[in-house]
């Protein structure tokens, strides 16, 4: 859930979600930007006070810096999933300006520690973890916290990974896209995600996501690249190569802007039809 980044997530929110998904459906949970993009934050704050108020930078930063409270106010708006068995794991979404110095290790093992009740997912973008990658995952292992691995446009200083499970409990990989073009300059946030990933080019992480999934007890594999639905017809492609069901229906249109899904995915009856166009069930790939 990526709208608890911008805002602390409410119970009353949460326990609708919980009400409105069938059993075993799992939340995932952003945390709120003010636990790790303070920078981000702060720019908001001051963007919302008065002109003379900006001014006062001591009291702005006062507001930016998370509290217990914050974290209180966190808990709370997710434990409606907790309780009700809905919480997957808890993201911690670092900018790839989050280096690795002792500050930044500090204030990382304060959230983990912080929020040590719950699985942790931690992304981190610089190369200098990876560099240190003894240390980092020295870390995040007591805490059984996974180290999230990503595929996004890289950068000079983009983060090194092997793709190995650093912890039992889980592992947890998110795919954001490979549009180099608008992926630091675009018209809007939305514009960045705008790519779609090949059958090819997915079946490098799916052909990790079973091996990895063989080696812990639980996998996360999301996709992000969520302009136009693209996440959802890879999610659809990622789920026919590694042979698991693909359930519920999609509307002709879908498979119209996405052809590659045809016999794929089940198509919902047109508006007055009888009829089902059903897909050929997933076959397993060979192994």
């Amino acid at each position: 859930m990526n709208s608890t980044f911008y805002g602390q997530p409410r119970a009353d929110v949460t326990r609708a979600w919980a009400e409105r998904t069938p059993p075993g459906f799992e939340f995932s949970v952003k945390l709120f930007q003010k636990f790790t993009h303070p920078r981000m934050f702060r720019e908001r704050v001051a963007r919302g006070l008065p002109e003379d108020a900006r001014q006062d930078s001591a009291a702005i930063e006062s507001l930016s810096r998370s509290n217990v409270a914050d974290l209180d106010e966190f808990r709370r708006g997710i434990e409606p999933l907790a309780a009700r068995g809905r919480l997957g794991a808890l993201l911690a979404q670092f900018p790839p300006s989050f280096k690795d110095d002792p500050a930044s290790r500090d204030r990382l093992e304060r959230l983990l520690r912080a929020f040590g009740d719950y699985p942790m997912a931690v992304e981190l973008r610089h190369k200098s973890w990876s560099d240190r990658i003894g240390e980092t995952i020295g870390l995040l292992n007591p805490f059984g916290a996974a180290w999230v691995q990503i595929d996004e446009p890289k950068f000079k200083f983009s983060i090194r990974q092997n793709y190995l499970p650093n912890v039992h409990g889980f592992y947890y990989m998110r795919l954001h896209g490979r549009n180099v073009q608008q992926w630091w300059r675009h018209d809007t946030s939305e514009d960045r995600y705008d790519y779609l990933y090949t059958a090819d080019e997915l079946r490098e992480f799916t052909e990790t996501a079973d091996a990895a999934r063989r080696l812990v007890k639980k996998l996360y594999l999301y996709t992000n690249n969520h302009f136009s639905a693209k996440s959802v017809a890879n999610a659809a492609m990622i789920k026919q190569q590694l042979g698991e069901p693909i359930d519920g229906e999609y509307p002709p249109e879908f498979v119209d802007r996405y052809p590659a899904l045809a016999g794929v995915i089940r198509v919902r009856a047109s508006a007055g039809s009888d009829l089902l166009a059903r897909a050929e069930p997933a076959r397993p790939r060979r192994r």
